[in-house]
C-alpha cells in the first residue's frame, strides 16, 4: 500500500527560476510568499502552506547549516500534524512529477529539501 515514490518524480526549484513544463505539478511549499515574485510568474498548482515550518522552526534554523540535522527531526516532527496535505503531495508525486518551489537562497538547507527526503524515505516518516 506504501508504494514508494520514484526520485525523479519530485523536484526542487526557487520560485525565482522560471516555470518548465518539466515541472510537472508545481507546489509552493513555504508559508511566505517569494519576495518579489509575481503570482502569475510563479505559475503554481498548489500553495500547501500545512507543509512549511512553524514560524518558530524556521526563524530558529535560520538556515544556519549546523543546525540542518536537528531542523530535519523538528520538522518532521511537525509535519505529523499535517497528514492530510502530506498525503496530497505523496499521492500526487506517485503519479507524475512534483516540483516543491521554495524561496530560500540556501539550495541545500531548506525545508522543500527536508520535505523531498521525507518523501522519498531518506528521512523517517512521520
Amino acid at each position: 500500500m506504501n508504494q514508494q515514490i520514484k526520485a525523479d518524480h519530485i523536484k526542487l526549484k526557487r520560485a525565482y527560476e522560471p516555470a518548465s513544463p518539466a515541472d510537472g505539478t508545481r507546489i509552493l511549499v513555504d508559508r511566505l510568499w517569494p519576495r518579489g515574485v509575481a503570482r502569475t510568474d510563479a505559475a503554481l498548482d498548489l500553495w500547501e502552506k500545512e507543509l512549511a515550518p512553524s514560524t518558530e522552526l524556521r526563524q530558529w534554523f535560520n538556515h544556519d547549516p549546523a543546525r540542518w540535522e536537528e531542523f530535519q527531526a523538528r520538522y518532521a516532527d511537525e509535519l505529523r500534524q499535517h497528514a492530510d496535505a502530506l498525503g496530497r503531495v505523496r499521492a500526487l508525486a506517485r503519479k507524475g512529477t512534483v516540483t516543491l518551489v521554495y524561496g530560500a537562497r540556501d539550495e541545500l538547507h531548506n525545508d522543500a529539501v527536508a520535505l523531498r527526503a521525507l518523501l522519498l524515505g531518506s528521512l523517517p516518516s512521520p
